[in-house]
């Protein structure tokens, strides 16, 4: 009798070239597990299936790149958020442009569709959130109340309510059916990435940049538990469908959560990178990241995590209805009463009739035109996208999960499936060895593109070393003859240079030994004016990485010594160091910009204020470094993908110095 082969708990699924240039958001469907939509900053919106390779669906028509996505709940309506802050949905069914909604002055930055109804709502960086009327093409409610940009959004699953989390550091909770907000939830210390509605309960849960989760509790509206161990933010929670526990995703590793009281259930660690959304079917997790323009797929056995104290594993089909949980001590609440049809105030679109299907109206001529669903695979739409009339739908309620691979031997998915290109992307590929008999295939990049050299901005997570092969540091194969390679030499080339990066790592080292001390025996001012005079860029960002979490310790004699240091980073090559610098940056014209523009206004004072003095000094010559740095802002506010949204944000924030 064969022996039973061990399966891995979490595993790749496979990596998919997903547009032409960087990918800028994706999203999975929640409801089938298989459905995939990514965004670019080719301003295209493609349509995959998680299984598949090829690209199913390219939707085009937004003239500046996606920043958020979203899919309803029956897969059948995609809406998608640009940078200039239009808002386009299609029917995936029909394979036509729906709707196209303005009315934002910024990018959009979260979406969501209403559970029960034509209703989307959307949050930008304007700090607005609306609510929009697919069917009628207009804006049927704003709330206001967010003082940064709204990173997320969450309908309830009664549809009654809408949570809403932002870089203000807030969850604000609003009721659709008063137009009021019912609750402002403040404890968080960092801007809020995600927000989650327990799927029974009246429960919320919230993951943030200040690397916490928190659990809120909907009826009392007071913290239930906030979990504080993780070492990186949060960047997606997924309750699963049962309620029983909440699916973290981190870098490189998926935690479980309970939370009365908290806990950590188990811990899986998953090369992913940073996953940006998560899906549960047939007992799996299947979650979802991106780098550059390739988009990554990963299995989570959930037959093989632990997911409560009590409830054995097997014994809860996670793609069973839900019901209702039976009463477990205090930990339950009360349950969100879902509409049997159709939820009172926004009604549910009906598509079967051809009236609802319509093109847009005369005044969306031109939208129609410029908007175009491009089927580009045939056989996978009609497979996934039944036409209107059809009874059945696949992806099918009841697909199978994806095979596990074994636990010893490497996944093979990569060469077993060949990832195709979307439409009008263009791979670099790296040099190859030649194969017997090539097949003749016509050119992809002209040959310059495939010399190594080093990029104008270098990112801050890769896998790889910039500009580097591992074959460079190989002896060189004479005549292309295959020879056996000896350890000691091997060993040899790769100590090249070895002794060089050992010299520059103790140099920083000893560098931030000498600020530490500085630091330790005077302030934070002195530690800085150290860190500045050792003339070594790494040092000073290493020091603002600790200083920017910590906005008390800034003050007004500090910004005028950082915001040199700062203008060199918004220059540097290195996107880590443009990323700090953008956070000291954004800190300095949030706490302080106010405080030096009205100080500059004041009329002169009567007699000699020696205080006074200084401080205008100090307020005058910060005026005049952010006057330069706006010079640079207002010329890499025209980037697209997140960096774009950085610096516009960045702009908006210093359009008072104009």
């Amino acid at each position: 009798m064969a022996e039973a082969v061990a399966t891995k708990t979490a595993w790749k699924l496979h990596e998919i070239t997903a547009h032409s240039s960087n990918v800028s958001s994706l999203v999975l469907g929640k409801t089938s597990g298989r459905l995939l939509a990514t965004g670019g900053d080719d301003c295209r919106v493609n349509i995959w299936s998680v299984n598949k390779p090829n690209c199913i669906m390219s939707l085009t028509g937004h003239t500046s790149p996606i920043e958020s996505l979203q899919v309803n709940t029956n897969e059948k309506l995609i809406v998608a958020g640009s940078q200039s802050g239009s808002i386009r949905v299609w029917d995936l069914e029909a394979a036509k442009i729906l709707r196209s909604l303005l009315g934002h002055k910024a990018n959009i930055c979260s979406l969501d569709f209403h559970p029960y109804g034509s209703i989307v709502a959307s949050g930008s960086l304007d700090t607005n959130i609306k609510l929009w009327d697919v069917r009628k093409k207009s804006c049927v409610f704003r709330y206001k109340g967010h003082t940064e940009a709204v990173r997320c959004l969450r309908f309830s699953p009664d549809g009654k309510w809408l949570a809403s989390a932002a870089d203000d550091h807030t969850v604000k909770l609003w009721d659709l059916v008063a137009g009021k907000l019912v609750f402002e939830f403040r404890e968080h210390t960092g801007p809020v990435n995600v927000v989650e509605f327990h799927p029974n309960e009246y429960l919320l849960a919230s993951g943030s940049s200040d690397r916490t989760v928190r659990f809120w509790d909907l009826e009392k509206f007071q913290v239930v538990s906030c979990i504080e161990e993780e070492a990186t933010p949060v960047r997606c929670v997924l309750f699963n469908p049962d309620g029983c526990c909440l699916y973290s995703g981190f870098q490189d590793s998926l935690r479980v959560y309970g939370w009365e009281p908290e806990r950590c259930f188990d811990m899986v660690l998953v090369n992913w990178g940073k996953v940006a959304d998560l899906s549960v079917r047939n007992n799996q997790l299947i979650g979802v990241s991106f780098a550059q323009s390739t988009v990554s797929s990963f299995v989570v056995d959930l037959s093989r995590v632990t997911k409560s104290d009590s409830i054995p594993h097997g014994l809860i089909r996670d793609d069973e209805p839900l019901v209702p949980p039976a009463p477990t001590g205090s930990s339950l609440r009360r349950i969100y009463d879902r509409p049997s049809t159709s939820c009172s105030k926004p009604q549910r679109v009906k598509h079967n009739s051809e009236s609802e299907r319509r093109s847009p109206s005369s005044e969306d001529d031109r939208d129609e035109k410029e908007s175009k669903a491009e089927i580009q695979n045939p056989e996978d739409y009609n497979e996934i996208f039944q036409p209107k009339n059809a009874i059945c739908r696949t992806p099918p309620r009841n697909s199978e999960p994806f095979p596990a691979p074994p636990e010893d031997e490497p996944i093979a998915a990569k060469e077993a499936v060949k990832p195709t290109r979307a439409p009008h992307v263009q791979m670099l590929l790296p040099k190859q060895e030649l194969l017997p008999n090539p097949v003749q295939r016509p050119p992809i990049a002209s040959s310059a593109s495939l010399t190594r050299a080093e990029p104008l901005v270098i990112p801050a997570a890769r896998n790889e070393p910039i500009g580097l092969k591992a074959s460079d540091f190989l002896p060189a194969v004479k005549n292309q003859s295959q020879t056996e390679l000896v350890d000691e030499e091997a060993i040899s080339q790769i100590r090249k240079g070895h002794e060089t990066m050992c010299v520059v790592l103790t140099s920083r080292r000893k560098n931030l030994d000498t600020v530490q001390a500085v630091w330790s025996s005077s302030d934070i001012k002195n530690s800085v004016d150290s860190a500045v005079a050792i003339n070594d860029l790494s040092v000073v960002v290493d020091l603002l990485n600790i200083v920017n979490q910590k906005p008390s310790l800034w003050k007004l004699d500090l910004c005028a010594i950082v915001l040199p240091q700062v203008e060199k980073l918004l220059e540097s090559k290195y996107e880590s160091y443009v990323q700090t610098g953008c956070t000291s940056l954004k800190l300095i014209l949030q706490r302080f910009l106010p405080l030096i523009t009205d100080i500059l206004a004041a009329p002169p004072s009567v007699g000699v204020d020696i205080t006074r003095e200084e401080r205008l000094h100090k307020c005058r010559l910060c005026y005049k470094q952010l006057k330069n740095i706006s010079g640079i802002i207002k010329n890499k506010s025209g980037l697209s993908g997140r960096h774009g949204s950085t610096f516009q944000e960045l702009h908006l924030l210093m359009a008072v110095l104009e």
